[in-house]
């Protein structure tokens, strides 16, 4: 359900608006334009709240580093892949 709203935007912004999008353009511009800042702003809150919650103690594999730590799971699964295939 949409709601009608009233809201003040400067006109040179309402210009730069309708130059890309056109007027009939103009509503469905704003709301995908807000709702990408909400997502934004959601995970910005989600990250800070979460912020020192990652213990590295509850991690070691990641103790030299998570390429590292990458590198070594793709190379057991390249040798599982290897054993696999000519068995």
């Amino acid at each position: 359900m949409n709601q009608r709203t009233h809201i003040v935007i400067p006109q040179s912004l309402v210009g730069q608006i309708d130059t890309l999008v056109g007027k009939r353009g103009r509503s469905s511009f704003l709301v995908n334009a807000a709702s990408r800042e909400l997502k934004r702003l959601h995970q910005l809150k989600t990250l800070k709240a979460a912020a020192g919650s990652w213990k590295n103690k509850n991690h070691p594999e990641l103790k030299e580093g998570a390429a590292k730590w990458v590198k070594a799971i793709r190379n057991q699964d390249e040798k599982r892949f290897r054993r696999i295939a000519t068995a």
